[in-house]
């Protein structure tokens, strides 16, 4: 008897820096790295059925077609490892990640799916065999599977391209949402060749961001994350970016970072930057004044909160079709 196998998963803030980058190989390969933030996530329960074919999968909800998608590929792999038949079984999915935002959140089903599969055949799968998997699934996912170090990962092949540092230099973001807080339909935006004069820009946004970590410069990160921010509106064109940006001058933050795939932003300032409270302060009554929606402010050093409360824990959030999925509710945030 198979039983109930239990797995969770954090979500992220978006990008700090995305582009075209070269492996050791000088191969060009799309990479990111991701601005880490405690607190929501998914959890997913695996309820296998012995006996039942393994494409007899279903799911609470039932439009998670990813995640069943990696819930085939994970039952596949662990019976295969384990000698004992593949079978199917329901999925049921809950979690408050707010979704359409760019903060991972199918990317989040996804590895509490393949986690729970493996639980419940009593495995704990190595994160290079989840990435694996997670991009069999949905085609590129985000390094929700790794150990929370600063990474350039590479989303559509599921592997590390660099480890840049231990942690990332300590932050406090003001989080908000553009657009009013609606999905961004990746698949509609235009796609554009990186040219060599791009790959070079990215390699150095690269460096400097290598360094930042190195030294824990948070000012240094803040330019790269603005920098990267600024290429990427190449392609989203978000109506609010020039005025995100003269916020954050405004209220001495370091600069800002912009989900690549979805409408999350955050405004960031180094927390040992003196008078910090007035800063952030500042900058959300500019932010309200500009009709853009704070969600959240937090530090990445912490799970501590920042002048707004905790995020509102459990609940299922807003079920729709993978893509494009309801807009997020922002006041869960």
């Amino acid at each position: 008897m198979i039983p109930t196998g239990t797995g969770d998963a954090p979500c992220h803030h978006g990008e700090i820096l995305q582009g075209v980058f070269l492996d050791d190989g000088g191969r060009r390969c799309a990479g990111l790295v991701t601005l880490p933030m405690a607190g929501p996530g998914s959890h997913a329960a695996f309820v296998p059925r012995p006996g039942t074919a393994p494409e007899a999968l279903t799911a609470v909800p039932a439009d998670r077609t990813k995640a069943v998608r990696a819930a085939a590929l994970a039952v596949a792999e662990c019976a295969e490892r384990t000698g004992q038949p593949p079978c199917g079984g329901e999925l049921r999915l809950t979690g408050d990640i707010p979704v359409g935002l760019g903060m991972g959140s199918s990317t989040s089903d996804v590895i509490a799916t393949v986690r729970a599969v493996a639980d419940s055949y009593g495995l704990r799968l190595a994160p290079d065999t989840v990435a694996r998997l997670a991009v069999r699934a949905e085609l590129a996912c985000d390094p929700l599977m790794l150990d929370g170090r600063p990474v350039l990962f590479a989303q559509r092949e599921g592997r590390v391209l660099e480890v840049l540092g231990p942690a990332m230099p300590p932050l406090v973001v003001v989080g908000c949402a553009l657009g009013g807080g609606a999905p961004v339909d990746t698949l509609s935006l235009p796609v554009r060749d990186a040219s060599e004069d791009d790959v070079r820009a990215f390699e150095r946004l690269r460096s400097l961001l290598r360094r930042a970590v190195a030294t824990a410069d948070a000012r240094l990160l803040g330019e790269v994350a603005t920098a990267s921010a600024r290429r990427g509106q190449q392609a989203l064109g978000h109506p609010e970016f020039e005025a995100l940006t003269a916020i954050a001058r405004r209220a001495g933050a370091v600069g800002v970072q912009i989900a690549h795939s979805g409408a999350v932003a955050g405004v960031l300032f180094d927390p040992a930057a003196p008078g910090l409270r007035h800063r952030v302060r500042s900058c959300l009554r500019a932010l309200d004044t500009h009709g853009i929606r704070a969600t959240r402010t937090f530090t990445t050093s912490t799970t501590q909160e920042i002048l707004h409360g905790p995020a509102h824990r459990g609940g299922d959030r807003p079920s729709g079709p993978d893509t494009p999925r309801r807009p997020a509710r922002l006041p869960a945030l």
